[in-house]
């Protein structure tokens, strides 16, 4: 891991996205994940947040309350606001900063925005080339259209707890928070496309997002298969994905993949099974996923004699993908992301010493700032009210009257 030394909590802006003002109403997870996209690329994102602050403030470990491990890696390079919208002066405070922005993003429910009266004819009524983004749990037009949407009930909808069922016997969740990623970075796509619209044609626009549709979509792409056609060719869900797994070997376990018949042949060769060449189980794709727990038993036999790196060097000595099984604690030390920069020790201006991850993509000409830190809660709304036109004794009046705070 590289040391970088401590973050500048006004760090100026570069990147693909330098200009770019973004009002961020979102919490949880799926929005921020989505906004922090957008600040990873240079946007400035002022996240408005009400006075208790953001949920995902309080989830995870902490040093001091409100700096969680979620927030600190979901809201770095942002600017916190704390705005209380259920006043009408926090109402105004916001559609102030709106006349100044290019997007408002949100992912509360459609009648809980109308009823702050933040809904999108009200933005565009002060900025009418308002990109204005909502990611919801349902569309409009269907029964769910009301429900609430998190990350378990949204999983569940969308059937993947039932696909670890077909592994495992038991309905369980991905263990991480699939949805809200998924989702988040389909949302951080089309917030893209809706700011890159507006750029060409000048007209903002509505754009929603609805998680249930996103994630039906994701698993039924991989998974219709035969009912792909119609009428069907064959059963739901994607065979080899129910079958395949990683291979134990002397001292762990090797994950390989072959894709093609001149893959499938190099890897027997490697591993001294070449008489499987011509077992007719095996000779092309279509007959080795028809068989594909006969192929396991037969390679994995073999990758037990010998060490995972071991096999990593025969592999690819043959050109045949594999890679070693990471634990989340290897993960860490993986050598590839120590040699990128993947993750490094910076020093956060309230939490001291933490571990930041950087944003993987790499750009020729225009790269993003090294990302600052999460803020503290309302650190910034002097600051942003002030840059956005508010006069101190407005600012002062403001938090007299709790429609904002400031740290």
């Amino acid at each position: 891991m590289s040391t970088q030394g401590e973050i500048r909590a006004t760090a100026p802006r570069g990147g693909p996205l330098a200009g770019m003002r973004i009002i961020d109403l979102t919490q949880m997870l799926l929005g921020p994940y989505a906004t922090q996209v957008l600040a990873d690329l240079g946007a400035e994102v002022l996240k408005i947040e009400p006075p208790v602050g953001d949920a995902r403030r309080t989830m995870g470990p902490a040093r001091h309350p409100g700096m969680t491990s979620q927030h600190l890696h979901v809201n770095r390079g942002k600017r916190s606001i704390v705005v209380d919208l259920k006043t009408a002066k926090g109402r105004e405070v916001v559609l102030r900063l709106c006349a100044r922005a290019d997007a408002l993003i949100h992912n509360s429910r459609r009648q809980a925005m109308s009823r702050l009266g933040l809904d999108y004819q009200d933005i565009a009524r002060v900025k009418p080339d308002i990109v204005y983004c909502s990611a919801v749990g349902f569309g409009e037009q269907g029964p769910y259209a009301e429900w609430p949407a998190y990350d378990d009930t949204i999983q569940g909808l969308s059937a993947v707890p039932s696909l670890n069922a077909r592994l495992t016997g038991e309905a369980n969740y991905a263990p991480f928070n699939l949805s809200d990623r998924v989702c988040g970075m389909v949302f951080a796509q089309t917030i893209l496309a809706a700011l890159l619209c507006r750029e060409r044609t000048g007209q903002g626009q509505s754009v929603e997002l609805p998680m249930f549709e996103t994630m039906a979509d994701f698993v039924l792409s991989e998974h219709l298969w035969g009912h792909t056609f119609v009428p069907p060719v064959g059963d739901m869900g994607a065979t080899r994905i129910f079958e395949r797994q990683p291979s134990r070997t002397k001292d762990g376990h090797i994950c390989f993949w072959i894709g093609t018949d001149a893959q499938c042949a190099r890897m027997l060769d490697a591993l001294h099974l070449s008489a499987l060449k011509s077992d007719e189980r095996f000779r092309s794709r279509g007959q080795r996923n028809a068989n594909l727990a006969a192929f396991y038993r037969e390679v994995d036999a073999v990758f037990l004699t010998k060490t995972t790196s071991e096999w990593i060097e025969i592999l690819h000595a043959h050109d045949v993908p594999a890679a070693p099984l990471n634990t989340l604690e290897s993960l860490m030390g993986d050598p590839h992301l120590r040699s990128v920069g993947f993750l490094s020790t910076q020093m956060h201006p309230s939490e001291g010493e933490i571990l930041s991850i950087r944003a993987p993509a790499n750009w020729s000409a225009t790269p993003p700032p090294a990302p600052g830190p999460a803020p503290q809660l309302g650190q910034d709304t002097r600051d942003v009210l002030s840059a956005a036109g508010f006069s101190t004794c407005e600012i002062d009046d403001l938090i007299a009257a709790k429609a904002i705070g400031a740290c």
